[in-house]
């Protein structure tokens, strides 16, 4: 029996509302890794919103791989790695990407509100792109389903 997601349930799942762990290569140390809000639509590209001047920031370039793991912390536990590169770093807009990931994660009235708040001191923030390349999943629900 496979524990792991098929192509249209590991999507659904990294669609859903997770916080996500990136993980970054930098030269000479071990990977900068952080927990970040990002949103994902199925066939689609991960975008996630990162200050250009913070570490993980500046590890990212176009081209630059980098992993990122979303995951349920209750039984049945779940789980989706991605691997892929960087396809762009844009600016921030503040109602195309700003207040729709805040509210993703904090509900239409209190992101509004956060993304105001976080509007002012955009700065050197940047949209980062990433084309899913290589997938990795396991959902451990599936250990109770018979065929």
């Amino acid at each position: 029996m496979s524990l792991s997601m098929t192509k249209a349930e590991r999507e659904a799942f990294l669609a859903d509302v997770h916080v996500a762990v990136v993980s970054i290569p930098e030269p000479g140390a071990a990977p900068v890794t952080a927990p970040i809000w990002y949103r994902y639509q199925p066939g689609g590209q991960i975008e996630f919103i990162t200050d250009r001047g913070s570490r993980k920031g500046r590890q990212l370039s176009v081209g630059a791989p980098l992993a990122l793991c979303a995951q349920v912390e209750t039984p049945p536990y779940k789980y989706v790695t991605v691997e892929g590169v960087v396809t762009a770093l844009d600016p921030v807009d503040v109602d195309r990407d700003l207040v729709p990931i805040s509210q993703r994660y904090l509900g239409p009235e209190q992101g509004a509100a956060y993304a105001k708040q976080l509007a002012s001191d955009l700065g050197a923030s940047v949209l980062v792109r990433v084309r899913p390349e290589r997938w990795r999943t396991v959902d451990y629900a599936k250990e109770n389903t018979t065929s």
